[in-house]
């Protein structure tokens, strides 16, 4: 038996069946595609591909090609059991995700235009995707932008500084650091109060460099009143947060800085290395304001890569078995 239609890579062709339901179905199913559901070309021969993969694991999995009536009868473990060859096959969940969906379209057609109705693969859940690691700079290469981005002399210049040292020195996002209105700078010594996520307000350290490089900044700003924006643009609107992102782009290019050197990057530089120096978790959760605990353990492992790096280039038995 062969299946001429695209995307089959050959997954049932010298396969033995009884009735040929399963090519008949795949073509059934990519016609309905591609008529009713008005799919793309790219999209009908991805999710051809993928059913036939499902479809020739179903006869490895029971030994037989399934009927039409069989797959009402397939089990979470059966979904499972596919997915989980999948990923011993290093297909990443992104992937599987995409599999995933093309094996829903295809019962959604057998509930459309055969009543077969599969509640169990309703309870197979979506291979999350890994949250990629926060990534930080060096210390020396955060701790560069703040004293270098201001070089350039004049008021524009001590904003910038001001501004990257309340991102590097007190992990502020970018939004949080643009919303701050000059009355919200708090007097020496105090925290500084910030309007997170969802309006979630949170105390955060202001040290002495920091309130220093701030000072500076106000001390030229040129409309200083409280209800004021801190930190403004040249036609003196609050400053936008893809003029920050261009300004250190060009700068981290200048200066032979890596790519991920943004403003975010420096919250995260903030939170590295304090957990670097032993800050405990829960502060840096506090200060950072996440609302759950595991988003800032994602500092961790990060902190774990890099004291592995360390000990693979300086430990005397790192290069030995």
């Amino acid at each position: 038996m062969s299946v001429s239609q695209p995307g089959s890579n050959g997954e049932l062709a010298g396969l033995a069946d009884k009735n040929d339901v399963l090519p008949a179905l795949h073509g059934e199913y990519l016609a309905w595609l591609a008529g009713e559901r008005r799919a793309g070309a790219k999209t009908v021969s991805t999710y051809s591909a993928d059913l036939l993969e499902f479809f020739g694991f179903l006869i490895r999995h029971f030994g037989d090609e399934p009927g039409v009536d069989e797959f009402a009868t397939l089990g979470v473990a059966d979904f499972r059991a596919y997915f989980a060859e999948r990923a011993s096959a290093r297909i990443g969940p992104a992937t599987r995700a995409k599999k995933l969906a093309a094996i829903r379209s295809f019962f959604l057609f057998l509930n459309r235009t055969r009543g077969v109705n599969n509640m169990a693969l309703k309870l197979v859940a979506s291979p999350r995707a890994r949250r990629p690691l926060p990534r930080a700079l060096k210390v020396e290469d955060a701790q560069r932008i703040v004293a270098a981005i201001g070089e350039q002399s004049g008021a524009m210049a001590a904003r910038d500084t001001a501004l990257m040292a309340l991102l590097y020195g007190s992990g502020l996002r970018i939004a949080e650091a643009l919303s701050l209105n000059l009355r919200d700078v708090p007097n020496p010594g105090a925290p500084l109060l910030v309007c997170g996520k969802g309006g979630k307000e949170r105390l955060v350290p202001l040290l002495t460099a920091v309130r220093a490089a701030i000072d500076a900044w106000r001390s030229q700003h040129p409309t200083p009143r409280p209800d004021a924006p801190l930190f403004i643009g040249v036609h003196g609107k609050r400053l936008n947060p893809g003029v920050v992102q261009r300004h250190l782009r060009h700068f981290r290019r200048l200066h032979g800085l890596p790519e991920h050197a943004t403003p975010h990057a420096l919250r995260h530089s903030f939170a590295t290395h304090l957990l670097a120096a032993g800050t405990d978790l829960r502060s840096i959760q506090e200060m950072l304001g996440h609302a759950s605990l595991s988003t800032t353990q994602r500092y961790t492992a990060l902190d774990e890569t890099s004291l592995l790096a360390v000990w693979r280039k300086t430990h005397p038995r790192a290069g030995k078995r």
